[in-house]
């Protein structure tokens, strides 16, 4: 029975390698929202008119990327937590000679949910960042031929 439980273990084992990869590259995308907000403190201070007003929109822009990324790293986290739960009850159910099944269900669903809802954070803030970095038609001289 043991050997049947690790291998019903095994596929919310992989989701949560999944979900570690996903919040490591989470990670490294906050860590160059942080750099660039640093940054543009440093303008905020240094800068008049429109330029001290570009730098408002970039900090704005850069708080909304850190708040998304947070929040779909929370998510992430508590997936991973709740996958934990799911195979800790998939093991218990050994010991404790009782049925888990809807337990287990209920918990691999709700990590489902969080990681879902990580995602969606996620998209959200790769959208923002996009929308930041629009490229004016005049850099790319659509009227020579390259």
């Amino acid at each position: 029975m043991i050997v049947q439980s690790i291998q019903l273990a095994l596929a919310p084992v992989f989701v949560l390698v999944a979900i570690g990869n996903i919040l490591n590259m989470m990670a490294s995308r906050l860590s160059r929202v942080v750099d660039r907000t640093r940054e543009m403190q440093v303008a905020f201070q240094r800068t008049q008119g429109e330029e001290h007003d570009a730098s408002v929109r970039e900090l704005r822009m850069l708080a909304r990327r850190t708040t998304l990324i947070g929040r779909a790293q929370l998510m992430m986290v508590l997936s991973a937590i709740t996958i934990g739960f799911t195979v800790v009850l998939i093991f218990s159910s050994q010991f404790i000679h009782a049925s888990t099944e809807p337990f287990v269900a209920l918990t691999f669903a709700m990590a489902i949910v969080l990681l879902l809802a990580g995602l969606v954070l996620f998209l959200m803030e790769t959208r923002v960042a996009s929308a930041q970095l629009r490229v004016p038609l005049s850099y790319l001289e659509l009227d020579r031929d390259l």
